[in-house]
């Protein structure tokens, strides 16, 4: 008899301690996680919205870093709203001179001939980046490799544009452009799985606005960037 009451309060012990275990261990792995991630991206970038005879040439290319924070809005918390800070450096290589400023302010805006052999010709832009996105992924509490799509609009705000042209004889560095459109914005999406995944970005603002002139016409300028963006928690 009481060898039998013995294993009663055993079975009775462990099962208390293993049910004790496993709401500990859910708890620990199920408290209300979610993917603050840091990520880093590198595209390639064209410009579209041209004017006549505008062409890119060589390797334009950007980088990309930020922090994205996190706001699960279903019970899974496999849906989210992200909302973000981070830097862009990009590089535009091109056949646009830009010039020293004429009356008025008006900065000289011409396509290069193309009996003309620069060295360098290229925008380069800093852009201060605000992503909003929502987010779709296959994680759970314990799963750190999955499939996300993520969805939204970046807004940015570009506060230092550079122009360099260089040849043998000339070099010419513009800096501040009274034409340049700082605030710039655009829908954005990546999906993948892991750390590895695809990104993209259209631009709907123009990257100069309407006093940016060539013989009459606007140069415009619209960024679209592909590429690849790695995700860190």
């Amino acid at each position: 008899m009481k060898y039998y009451l013995f294993l009663i309060i055993l079975y009775l012990t462990t099962g208390l301690m293993a049910q004790e275990e496993a709401v500990s261990y859910e708890e620990r792995v199920d408290s209300l996680y979610r993917e603050d991630q840091v990520y880093v991206g590198v595209t390639f970038n064209l410009l579209s919205n041209k004017p006549a005879d505008f062409s890119q040439n060589g390797l334009s290319a950007g980088i990309q870093a930020g922090i994205i924070r996190d706001f699960p809005i279903n019970k899974r918390r496999n849906k989210a709203i992200g909302v973000g800070i981070g830097l862009a450096l990009d590089t535009y290589n091109q056949n646009l001179f830009v010039g020293e400023e004429v009356a008025g302010n008006v900065t000289n805006y011409e396509i290069l001939d193309d009996q003309i052999n620069e060295d360098v010709n290229r925008f380069t832009t800093y852009t201060l980046e605000f992503p909003l996105e929502y987010r779709w992924r296959t994680s759970t509490p314990t799963k750190y490799s999955f499939w996300r799509i993520h969805a939204g609009v970046k807004l940015g705000y570009l506060f230092r544009f550079k122009s360099t042209f260089q040849d043998a004889s000339t070099d010419v560095v513009r800096t501040d452009l009274p034409e340049i459109n700082n605030f710039q914005y655009g829908p954005s999406f990546s999906f993948g799985y892991g750390a590895f995944n695809f990104q993209g970005y259209y631009g709907l603002s123009t990257l100069f606005n309407d006093g940016a002139q060539i013989d009459g016409d606007n140069v415009n300028l619209q960024v679209i960037r592909l590429g690849l963006i790695f995700y860190f928690l």
